[in-house]
């Protein structure tokens, strides 16, 4: 039995591409287990992909693991057996503390990681380093909570580590280059290609947002501008929202700029090859400078990129914030890259 753990809904996209790649593996051999985040958006999305991964015949649990104090332990208990009964694990998120508590019980011997978006591309120089896990746009301090957990995270890091009788998969359509022994496998986003579009294309552009501000990476004010500024340069009408974008920033981003705000219902990946969709899509650098190049190939849709301005960056922003977001555009493929200088 396959048993795939996710947290949001671009990580059970991503299983639903990793299932379809599998070939003639029967898709009721895998099941999904949710472990939803608190905020409304997440979960709505969440929804949404549960229906379509069922429409696949992929079974799928929803189960609570935050909000009360004692979800996260009623939640390990009434994961354990199904935990230890898998042959083969799939996770979306190796840098999630929870999915690292589950990863202690397990005892199948092939495990696969698919795409969280661009934090797989840290997880995996993070392993070739050898370096412990940590998010990008965290500061690296530890705390008590850090220290309580590093226990879960060392034998978490362990199961990331192929050996002669555990296997490690990283499937991703993200850029990598894993260590030696474990097995990347290309998404090209397949699943999404077959089930969805062409779309309908307009003639103007949309503008893809960005969750850069509510992480505490990139400064409000120095946003607002840039959306502004590439809001007339491109003729664009529409801006996706982000799922974590707050309400605050969305409300005076439509006041500044005029855009038609818009809360997509499934991840943008799904949402652009459906359809309508504007001939050029803006984002800032993000998941989607790698992904919907490949989920809109042959469309005709040019998707460009904006780099993030240093200034941009608040001064508690994490060291590695610079780089890593350079990375994220240096290394996107297919993609028309703008001057941050220019649209600043």
């Amino acid at each position: 039995m396959n048993l795939a753990f996710v947290e949001s809904p671009v990580q059970l996209l991503n299983v639903l591409e990793w299932v379809h790649t599998q070939g003639g593996d029967d898709p009721t051999a895998t099941t999904v287990v949710v472990l939803p985040p608190v905020d409304p958006m997440s979960r709505g999305q969440l929804r949404r992909m549960a229906e379509l991964a069922r429409d696949e015949g992929i079974a799928v649990r929803w189960q609570e693991a935050r909000g009360d104090s004692g979800a996260p332990l009623k939640a390990l208990r009434a994961l354990a057996g199904l935990v230890r009964r898998a042959d083969h694990i799939v996770i979306g998120d190796p840098f999630s503390r929870y999915v690292q508590l589950l990863l202690t019980l397990v005892r199948a011997d092939r495990l696969t990681v698919v795409d969280d978006g661009t934090a797989t591309m840290e997880f995996v120089a993070q392993l070739a380093r050898g370096e412990r896990l940590t998010r990008w746009h965290r500061r690296g301090r530890t705390g008590p909570r850090e220290l309580v957990l590093a226990p879960v995270t060392a034998t978490a890091r362990r199961r990331f580590t192929p050996t002669p009788n555990h296997t490690v998969e990283v499937f991703t359509a993200m850029p990598v280059e894993a260590p030696p022994g474990i097995a990347v496998t290309r998404n090209t986003f397949a699943w999404t290609r077959a089930r969805f579009g062409p779309p309908n294309i307009g003639r103007g552009a949309d503008l893809v947002g960005t969750s850069l501000v509510e992480t505490g990476v990139v400064d409000p004010v120095p946003y607002q501008e840039a959306v502004a500024v590439l809001a007339r340069t491109h003729g664009a009408t529409r801006y996706f929202a982000h799922r974590r974008e707050s309400a605050e920033k969305l409300h005076a981003l439509e006041a500044a700029t005029g855009l038609e705000i818009v809360r997509p219902d499934l991840p943008l990946e799904l949402i652009a090859r459906r359809g309508p969709i504007g001939r050029t899509i803006v984002s800032f650098p993000s998941t989607v400078v790698h992904t919907l190049p490949l989920a809109l190939a042959g469309t005709g849709v040019n998707v460009a990129v904006c780099d993030i301005a240093p200034e941009w960056l608040r001064a508690t922003a994490s060291p590695r914030a610079e780089g890593f977001l350079s990375g994220v555009t240096e290394t996107a493929r297919g993609v028309q890259r703008l001057s941050s200088v220019a649209h600043a």
